[in-house]
């Protein structure tokens, strides 16, 4: 069992690494490949997109503990700064960004700057694990990112000049329910039980199987959104350099802001991975989502959101190597004699 469990674990290590890095990269091969020459894939993997994040937020919230979640209470101060710099701050300068680069294609603004509005709710904490962040309080982010996503995105459509369009209520409470509350109570549920019926020793080897498949599912759903998109992107092909020179400096400036964040508030380094993460990572299926229901028909609005949720992963895979080498260098300087 000894040898099982550590098996995975260097399995794990390697997937944090340059693993995780491979596996996205042919996923994103693939699926575009897979996009173009077989363009009926899009009827056949759009529908397995949102289980495929239902099951990846089931495996995140699996692996956190639930006394960890209730004991993060006592953190407000780190949440109501995550508060402020996502649904503050952050909108502010999505909409400056974007009104720079995209003031003259008034679809493709919308939704950049929606894409820029949402703060992530699942794959976030994926990339927090990976960079040895802290995922227990990430956790208790989840449901705050989410019903202040929720009840403030119409508000949002108003504020920054989209026209007045309205959520139901039904709606709403149907997407929270869909993507956290059923996850949650599964998840809770299983590790509940999983813990009561399984050794400790077995108990480690479902952590750690766990552990090793985030990653790999997170490549999954890479795939399957290539496969699915690569038409809607190929169609706007000639602004993708002003929507890629827009979330490219809305990355730069997000990364300098949880750093300003981190150094006023003395955040220790696995806090400074979740203020970083939670800062840079959009919530761009939710958003697609949620788009396609208040803004139907609008195929142009929704290529801009497909294009940041790409460009996204590479960027979250980069991020994730900066903060670990930042972390091995102050490593490798409290260990030098004399410190």
């Amino acid at each position: 069992m000894r040898v099982l469990i550590k098996a995975l674990e260097r399995t794990a290590d390697f997937m944090s690494g340059r693993g995780t890095a491979i596996i996205l990269i042919a996923a994103i091969l693939i699926g575009a490949t897979m996009g173009t020459l077989w363009p009926a894939s899009e009827t056949l993997l759009s529908g397995l997109i949102d289980y495929t994040i239902l099951l990846l937020v089931f495996l995140l919230l699996f692996e956190v503990r639930l006394q960890s979640l209730l004991s993060s209470s006592n953190r407000w101060q780190f949440i109501v700064a995550a508060i402020v710099a996502n649904f503050v701050i952050i909108p502010v300068l999505g909409f400056a960004i974007a009104s720079v680069f995209l003031s003259a294609y008034p679809l493709l603004f919308i939704g950049l700057v929606v894409y820029f509005l949402a703060p992530c709710t699942d794959w976030f904490l994926a990339f927090t694990r990976l960079a040895k962040g802290n995922t227990a309080l990430g956790a208790a982010l989840l449901p705050i990112n989410m019903i202040f996503l929720l009840l403030l995105f119409p508000f949002y459509l108003q504020w920054f000049g989209f026209g007045a369009v309205g959520i139901e209520a039904g709606e709403v409470f149907q997407t929270l329910w869909t993507w956290f509350l059923i996850p949650l109570v599964l998840a809770v549920s299983a590790r509940f039980i999983a813990e009561k019926l399984l050794s400790k020793s077995h108990f480690d080897v479902v952590l750690a199987v766990v552990s090793v498949t985030v990653p790999i599912l997170l490549a999954v759903l890479v795939w399957q959104i290539m496969a699915v998109n690569i038409g809607t992107l190929t169609a706007n092909v000639a602004v993708l350099p002003l929507i890629f020179g827009a979330i490219f400096l809305f990355f730069v400036a997000t990364y300098f802001l949880s750093e300003l964040i981190s150094k006023w508030m003395r955040l220790s380094y696995q806090d400074r991975v979740l203020m970083t993460m939670t800062t840079a990572a959009r919530n761009a299926p939710m958003m697609l989502v949620i788009t396609m229901v208040t803004l139907p028909d609008q195929p142009v609005i929704y290529a801009a959101i497909i294009v940041g949720m790409l460009v996204e992963l590479p960027h979250l895979i980069a991020l994730k190597g900066v903060l670990m080498r930042q972390r091995d260098k102050a490593t490798d300087l409290a260990l030098e004699p004399g410190r």
